[in-house]
């Protein structure tokens, strides 16, 4: 079965991957992850979250994949035997002492090779089996007919992970000092400042002060900008070169996001695994996340991936508004997370559903009194509605036909 892969940067985000059907979660520890901006998880959640995920069938996986210091790398077995014990079922790893510790201090843990490592070629998988990883997460760099290629000279027991969905990285897999150098902030250890997101112009040295840019355009140029990732129409073509594991990219995401985009990449693998075409709402609801233009990366053409030279905003069609908790005796129960109004264009998101439209009939606050404009966030709120939904669904509201 091809395994989906959904990041999980606190709690919240971990119960939307798994209620939006998620095969597998990766997260992040107090330490060794390269998304340090993320709430991540200490001990005592780790093992609530691997308790909850297994329950429901779904394996967890915990980056370890910075480039740590002599005193990090003192203090990681410790931290390793505590994750461990925690419950976690793999170990995501770029540095090679880092492996090392995992198979002495944890010996229970798979090995997977991150992304950072740069694995392009089966060479590099087959060393990296050799010396006991389980799996691969190829470089994002890594083309469709180079994995196929990999896939016919590694062990059959080893597993091949590859992103299909979320940011890229215009250095080679992470590897960069750009936000070292300008800003303190080291991107090898999960503090990227994304510089290369910035706007950019050219100066003259004695002319101080006078910009120019790069070329003519009057809002700039993002010469570093590169472009999101969007495979949702290739899936088939992925697990034919024998990718197993498909990995959304969003550790520093919402709990949106991460709901909304699980969801429309596992209702995808359920049409294609029935052998049926994936619907074009499916497709759509990639859209509806915040994102930048969407490309499929070095899968098949280089040029798809080109960066974005004209800003490096997000765009998305739809706003996250609040959840439903649940829906008894014809009231709709709801905690609310951002502004809306009963008049808005509202739509329930459901797993492997199409979005559902809703409009109440009417909308009490927390006190009981009614309301046509909820504006308090986090407030629970109950509405009226002719509408059957699920708990733990998302209420969102469409500013973008």
């Amino acid at each position: 079965m091809t395994e989906l892969l959904a990041p999980a940067g606190d709690f919240e985000c971990l119960e939307a991957a798994i209620n939006y059907g998620c095969n597998a979660v990766y997260l992040g520890g107090k330490g060794y992850g390269m998304r340090a901006a993320s709430k991540n998880f200490d001990f005592d959640e780790m093992k609530r979250a691997a308790e909850l995920a297994h329950g429901k069938g779904v394996r967890v996986h915990l980056t370890c994949n910075t480039l740590p210091s002599n005193d990090e790398v003192e203090r990681f077995p410790e931290f390793i035997k505590n994750a461990e014990a925690a419950g976690v079922d793999a170990v995501i790893v770029c540095d090679m002492g880092v492996m090392g510790m995992v198979k002495k201090y944890a010996p229970s843990l798979e090995i997977h090779m991150s992304t950072q490592v740069g694995i392009v070629n089966y060479a590099a998988a087959n060393e990296l089996y050799s010396l006991g990883a389980k799996r691969v997460v190829l470089s994002r760099e890594t083309s469709l007919e180079d994995i196929k290629r990999i896939r016919e000279k590694i062990p059959e027991d080893m597993e091949i992970e590859a992103f299909v969905h979320g940011a890229m990285c215009v250095s080679f897999s992470g590897r960069c000092l750009l936000s070292a150098y300008m800003t303190g902030r080291n991107a090898n250890n999960g503090e990227c400042a994304q510089p290369c997101r910035w706007k950019y112009a050219l100066m003259e040295e004695k002319r101080n002060g006078e910009y120019y840019p790069v070329f003519e355009d009057d809002g700039g140029t993002y010469i570093l900008n590169a472009k999101d990732m969007c495979m949702i129409e290739h899936l088939d073509k992925l697990t034919e070169a024998g990718v197993a594991s498909l990995k959304i990219e969003g550790r520093a995401k919402s709990a949106y996001y991460v709901a909304t985009v699980t969801n429309a990449y596992s209702t995808a693998l359920k049409y294609i695994k029935e052998g049926k075409e994936i619907p074009q709402w499916v497709k759509r609801e990639v859209y509806n996340v915040s994102h930048r233009e969407y490309c499929t990366g070095f899968y098949f053409d280089k040029e798809d991936a080109k960066e974005i030279y004209e800003n490096s905003g997000y765009i998305r069609s739809c706003d996250f508004v609040g959840t439903v908790d649940k829906c008894e005796n014809g009231k709709i129960y709801l905690t609310q997370r951002n502004y809306f109004t009963v008049n808005d264009d509202l739509e329930v998101l459901m797993p492997n559903r199409p979005p559902v439209k809703f409009k109440p009939l009417a909308l009490y606050n927390s006190e009981g009194r009614e309301i046509t404009v909820a504006n308090r966030a986090t407030e629970k709120l109950t509405a009226l509605c002719d509408t059957e939904l699920e708990g733990n669904s998302v209420l969102r509201r469409v500013i973008n036909n």
